[in-house]
């Protein structure tokens, strides 16, 4: 049997390190978003998102605005809001909540369809451009927020409206005859409709979920069929020469061995494969979800547990190609390899699956969302000169700076979402078991079928290494407690009673019988290291990166002056770790190295043969998650090894 997320009611996060973030999502990210989808943040780009839904309602007269897929942002938001009121009850926010849901089922048609771009702009094109048009997706995001609400409040309404847009799909699309016989340009809805069957038990939902996986690729490629029909027109100027690898439909799901591609779209699917690897025991699923997360993590991911290097299309581009200071590591595609992962460790019990999530987590997701939670990074660099950030060149899409909002703003509230459910990712259960996958300080009942448990957990991580674990009400029978082993580990072990307890090692985790209430003592060693890249990542030869934990460090001009590009760091020398009150408390590093002597170029020439000459330097790192806190300048995670 796989594992299952913990009941998001049933936890309360308290941590030194996460509460900061995930106590900004009712506190700041949610009503912040709220103003930006309302148009009431100054100078932020335009949403409108709210307004679409009143014009599909007939509550106003205008005309659409904004993406496609616009109608998302509400959704996700709405997601979030689900799981906020799951943690703690706020009746204010409910109210809106319910609002805005009212707004929505108005906007919904007599048949079930739900989309105010088709609704308003282009009625007679509906399902008729599955590649661009984003319905599906937009059918899936709101799937997946009608499913958190549900669970958050026990409120059926928006359940209600989903389920009849659910509805009409599976009468839209199969392999009958009369129905279309397509999939979509997006993936998403695949996530939505799963959800939706678990929550609802109806097994159409969960069948047409594989039907848009198992079609994805097979025969003639439904989108290039789409593009020859008479009438057909663009969406996106860009999709204008369109390959299907770019969606992943260049053949079937079950023979790809490599990520391509679109990266959100990529991993959204891949969550959805292993849901249904699991669902419907499909071992072959399950293997392309293995050979795909693999390629993914060991050739096409960055340090920082981004993907997605090329800034043209978003897209994974060939094994080993993660330049630095021009990828993309769009935010959303780290929160899309998260919920790949998660599900990987759910089926499979393996904590290599963790590790990554927890990587993902820690920098990317993070240095998404500013400490006040009202600006964003949708793209994720590794080395910001902001000079050269311009527009109109080939970095004209990497931002030195958090944006207000965006034009195209799926980042911020898949944050918000994400930040606001943290909870599925710290605890898995079974049948008589519990996994502990992140060390998150909390206090939970957790359902292991027939019996609850109430677990405490305790720590100071990522800063301190030491996790304090009581388990209460452990069933007379027993129960098995497996605790993550992270591969950054040294020195790993649990200490129960004053004395070393024994435990055996299963794929990455530390599995004990428990047969009576327990207070556990999980310690290990994790000294800031030096790390380096494969020598086939072109863009780090002769580099390395400084880690600790899961966390990434970087260089900030702050802290280090400009022209970051000038320093070499020493290897040889110990990494000092500093206690700091910056960002709320962290441990600072401090590095010995070197910097190149500018004064052989007072002359301003451009080329010389000048001898390199190089000065000795203190070298500060921070997190990464928080570059870009204390103000614009150069950032690097990478730094030139002294040799």
């Amino acid at each position: 049997m796989a594992l299952h997320a913990i009941d998001l009611r049933k936890i309360k996060i308290h941590d030194r390190f996460w509460s900061k973030h995930v106590n900004l999502v009712k506190e700041a990210i949610i009503p912040y978003q709220w103003d930006a989808m309302n148009d009431l943040i100054p100078d932020a780009e335009a949403s409108q998102c709210l307004e679409n839904f009143e014009i599909a309602a007939g509550r106003k007269h205008g005309e659409f605005y904004g993406a496609v897929f616009q109608d998302t942002d509400i959704a996700k938001w709405l997601e979030a809001v689900g799981f906020s009121l799951a943690a703690e009850k706020d009746e204010k926010l409910e109210k809106k909540a319910d609002e805005v849901i009212e707004l929505i089922a108005e906007a919904q048609q007599e048949n079930g369809y739900l989309d105010t771009y088709f609704i308003i702009k282009e009625p007679d094109r509906r399902w008729q451009n599955l590649c661009e048009g984003h319905e599906l997706y937009t059918a899936g995001h709101m799937m997946e927020a009608a499913v958190a609400y549900y669970q958050g409040t026990g409120k059926t309404r928006f359940l209600d409206v989903v389920q009849k847009l659910a509805d009409l799909l599976c009468e839209t699309f199969g392999t009958e005859e009369g129905k279309i016989h397509g999939y979509p340009g997006h993936q998403e809805v695949e996530v939505g409709l799963i959800k939706l069957y678990r929550v609802t038990g109806k097994k159409e939902y969960l069948d047409l979920a594989k039907y848009f996986i198992d079609v994805r690729g097979v025969g003639e490629n439904y989108f290039l069929k789409e593009m020859q029909r008479p009438g057909y027109k663009n969406i996106f100027p860009e999709f204008a020469g369109y390959q299907p690898a770019y969606s992943q439909s260049d053949r079937p799901v079950r023979e790809q061995d490599a990520a391509e591609g679109h990266a959100v779209r990529a991993v959204y699917m891949y969550s959805a494969m292993a849901d249904l690897a699991y669902e419907y025991q499909d071992q072959e699923l399950k293997e392309a979800c293995v050979r795909l997360w693999n390629n993914i993590v060991k050739k096409q991911m960055y340090i920082t547990g981004g993907i997605g290097a090329s800034g043209i299309l978003e897209r994974f581009t060939t094994d080993y190609d993660l330049p630095n200071d021009c990828n993309y590591a769009e935010t959303c595609a780290s929160i899309g390899l998260a919920m790949f992962g998660i599900r990987m460790a759910n089926i499979t019990k393996d904590a290599s699956y963790i590790d990554t999530v927890e990587r993902a987590l820690y920098n990317t997701v993070l240095a998404g969302i500013a400490l006040d939670g009202k600006s964003f990074f949708y793209v994720n660099p590794l080395e910001v000169w902001p000079d050269n950030c311009m527009e109109r060149t080939s970095k004209e899409h990497v931002k030195p700076i958090r944006q207000k909002w965006f034009g195209v703003a799926c980042c911020p509230p898949n944050i918000a979402r994400t930040l606001a459910s943290m909870g599925q990712y710290i605890y898995s259960a079974g049948e008589g078991e519990l996994y502990v996958n992140l060390f998150i300080s909390n206090q939970a009942e957790i359902s292991l079928g027939k019996e609850t448990v109430k677990v405490s957990l305790e720590t100071r991580f990522p800063f301190e290494n030491e996790i304090h674990i009581t388990v209460d009400g452990v069933p007379a029978e027993g129960m098995k407690l497996a605790v993550r082993i992270p591969d950054y580990a040294r020195g790993y072990k649990i200490v129960s009673a004053d004395s070393e307890a024994a435990y055996k090692e299963e794929k990455g985790y530390a599995v004990l019988m428990l047969n009576e209430d327990a207070g556990l003592t999980v310690s290990f060693d994790a000294p800031a290291r030096f790390v380096r890249a494969n020598p086939n990542v072109r863009a780090d030869c002769g580099k390395t990166a400084v880690t600790k934990g899961p966390l990434v460090y970087c260089l900030e001009e702050i802290d280090n002056g400009k022209n970051l590009s000038e320093l070499y760091v020493d290897t040889r020398q110990k990494i000092e770790e500093v206690d700091s009150e910056l960002f709320g408390g962290i441990t600072e590093l401090v590095l010995k190295g070197k910097r190149i002597d500018e004064a052989a170029w007072d002359g301003g020439e451009l080329y010389g043969e000048y001898p390199l000459c190089l000065k000795d330097v203190t070298l500060k790192a921070v997190p990464y998650a928080y570059w870009n806190n204390r103000g614009m300048g150069e950032m690097s995670v990478w730094m030139k090894e002294l040799i």
